[in-house]
């Protein structure tokens, strides 16, 4: 695989290590692919990251996703973790979010095996599994998976993956303790009255 476009903003940039962490314990993730008509189309899913591999599903009923998948195997997978907006200058476009992000690059295939269905499904079962909901598991046989011919379940085997992050700057590095307008043509505060 090509290795894209450069990072503009290394400053910024998570080690592979870091970035694989974010991915293992993100909620949930938007998968971006391109259609025939070379129309980019992006969905959110929840997903789960076995091995090298980020796995995800959908309905079994041919529609954009599937289609998309069927013309162009390279796809993107984009999670992130917003945090708190905050100023660092004098105008409102000086302000900017503290944030964190991973996109894995890779190619996706579909996931036809049902043995390797039903332990994604597993998977999928034991990560967002909430114990509040009280479900009993007595009520559920061993194996007990009816909808797995209802999904289409899709492996994105990892090429590349990247990771930028901005952390919260402390009070004292934000506006108004500290002035770090980037505004073009801003007046200086010396010179303002």
């Amino acid at each position: 695989m090509s290795q894209g476009p450069a990072m503009r903003r290394t400053d910024k940039a998570m080690s592979d290590e870091r970035a694989r962490e974010l991915l293992a314990r993100g909620y949930a993730g938007r998968l971006a692919t391109v259609g025939p008509d070379g129309w980019p189309y992006a969905v959110p899913l929840l997903y789960v990251p076995m091995g090298d591999e980020i796995w995800v599903h959908n309905t079994a009923a041919p529609g954009h996703l599937r289609v998309n998948v069927g013309h162009e195997p390279r796809v993107c997978f984009e999670i992130d973790e917003p945090g708190e907006v905050f100023a660092y200058g004098r105008f409102e476009c000086d302000s900017s979010v503290a944030y964190r992000s991973v996109i894995a690059f890779g190619r996706i295939r579909v996931v036809d095996d049902r043995a390797e269905k039903q332990r994604f499904c597993e998977a999928l079962l034991a990560r967002y599994h909430r114990p509040e909901w009280e479900r009993p598991e007595a009520s559920r046989p061993e194996g007990f998976f009816p909808r797995l011919d209802m999904i289409t379940v899709y492996a994105i085997a990892i090429e590349r993956i990247t990771g930028k992050e901005t952390p919260l700057p402390l009070p004292a590095e934000r506006w108004p303790a500290k002035d770090m307008t980037r505004s073009p043509n801003a007046i200086p505060p010396e010179n303002s009255r």
